[in-house]
């Protein structure tokens, strides 16, 4: 086979076109993936892992790609990344303050996406819709606009009384999820949640929750020939050699006829691309 790029992997790029355009990140290099759609390619890893901030040399990645010392200190690491809900900014107790300014003191969008089903999210207002299609959402339909992420958690924990808040990724990889008026959805969780809504605006301020109104749903269409009969999962750290004929690209994940595997969840892997 031909080899095209070696490289640190980083999470997939990709570009909202009809269907979505992706490429994979080696390195200094960038690998389009679209034209391999129904040929066989090889992703080989050599057995070296770089953190993907410091960049030095890690025998195990954490949280998707960084060594234990920058998974420990970093902001992007801690917990309240994963639960918005319980940031702590404002307490002044946040690792890396400039960094919260520049990625949690920002604009926050909640979102309701369809995926394996109907969900709510958030992602910082700069990340729509980056951040729905590495969901692998089909529709997605931006509801409310707020000034920070701990707002955000705030409402999406609200929220996910009465909708979803996880995509079943199984279920994601067996198709298109069943079409849904979104914006009917959004309607009744917000009329559910009125006053819930109310109290919030009360407790962050009236101008820091904004309900947005007039927003088309985006309607999101995925470069795949078929999708798989079986999800079987690749992985790296047990098979070195991915391959297959490349049948589908949806979310982060690569559907091969031999497997699915999901990129970004090997960050900081050195892989070399052949085909």
């Amino acid at each position: 086979m031909k080899n095209v790029a070696t490289g640190t992997l980083r999470k997939m790029q990709a570009r909202l076109d009809n269907p979505v355009t992706y490429a994979m990140s080696l390195g200094e290099s960038q690998v389009e993936l679209n034209p391999y759609l129904g040929k066989p390619i090889r992703l080989l890893y050599s057995g070296t892992i770089n953190c993907v901030h410091c960049g030095r040399k890690t025998a195990k990645s954490f949280n998707q790609g960084y060594c234990y010392p920058c998974f420990q200190q970093l902001a992007q690491c801690d917990s309240c990344i994963i639960h918005p809900e319980k940031c702590h900014f404002d307490q002044g107790t946040c690792r890396e303050p400039a960094w919260g300014e520049r990625y949690c003191m920002q604009d926050h969008i909640v979102y309701l996406a369809n995926s394996s089903g109907l969900k709510v999210g958030i992602t910082r207002a700069t990340q729509v819709p980056t951040r729905w299609i590495d969901q692998g959402a089909t529709q997605a339909l931006a509801i409310m606009r707020v000034r920070t992420r701990l707002q955000s958690g705030s409402i999406e924990i609200m929220f996910k009384q009465h909708v979803a808040d996880k995509t079943n990724w199984r279920e994601m990889l067996k198709g298109d999820a069943t079409e849904l008026d979104m914006e009917a959805e959004a309607r009744r969780l917000l009329q559910k949640c009125g006053a819930a809504i109310k109290e919030l605006e009360e407790h962050f301020g009236f101008f820091a929750i904004s309900i947005l109104n007039g927003i088309d749903t985006v309607n999101i269409k995925y470069p795949v020939i078929n999708y798989p009969e079986k999800i079987s999962s690749l992985n790296f750290d047990k098979t070195p050699e991915v391959g297959g004929t490349l049948l589908g690209i949806k979310g982060q994940y690569l559907l091969f006829d031999t497997g699915v595997i999901n990129m970004r969840s090997f960050s900081g892997y050195e892989i070399q691309f052949s085909y």
